[in-house]
């Protein structure tokens, strides 16, 4: 089973960071909500308030297989001025072995960071300049290797799905997009 880490800050986008979730968990991913706070309660862009499954300093991530970062702005702003996730994110980007993804405006944080230097990538309108050394596709999402990014919030199921093929396997990708009714193919 893979298993995966996302990491969870205040003004997030929900939908992006909780539809991925659902999706991955139905497609049988471990996924491990990591709070950067000192507590596990998130306050998301839209007043909503949930808790994650554990805080970030707390975990170990060498059994992870993949890093995911929700949008929003200003949750990408709290993940972008994170130590943590910038040392994961370097780590995971040099590591062949390991998946680096994002959201709306959290691919920002990866262009930012020069992760992205030679690579396709998409993020919100708005945040392109951030891509440094990216070519902007502006799709929906936008798979360059190990690095997977996704558009915005009405792109979460693909992005969802994107990310449980190159975990799971199309066969697993496919059965829960027909089991959630989504109509497009991905």
């Amino acid at each position: 089973m893979s298993k995966v880490v996302m990491f969870l800050a205040d003004g997030l986008e929900e939908c992006e960071a909780l539809i991925t979730v659902d999706i991955l968990r139905r497609g049988g991913v471990e996924v491990v909500t990591a709070s950067i706070k000192d507590e596990t309660t998130i306050h998301s862009s839209h007043g909503i308030t949930f808790e994650a499954d554990a805080l970030a300093k707390d975990l170990s991530y060498e059994d992870f297989d993949m890093v995911i970062l929700p949008g929003g702005h200003g949750g990408t702003m709290n993940l972008k001025a994170s130590p943590l996730v910038e040392k994961v994110l370097k780590d995971y980007a040099a590591d062949e072995s390991k998946f680096v993804t994002a959201i709306c405006a959290a691919p920002s944080i990866l262009g930012d960071l020069h992760l992205l230097e030679g690579k396709k990538a998409t993020c919100f309108p708005g945040f392109e300049q951030h891509l440094f050394g990216a070519e902007y596709t502006a799709a929906p999402v936008t798979v360059d290797g190990r690095f997977i990014t996704g558009k915005g919030m009405g792109c979460t199921i693909p992005f969802a799905l994107t990310l449980l093929r190159k975990l799971e396997g199309e066969d697993m990708a496919e059965d829960i997009r027909k089991r959630i009714q989504y109509p497009f193919e991905v």
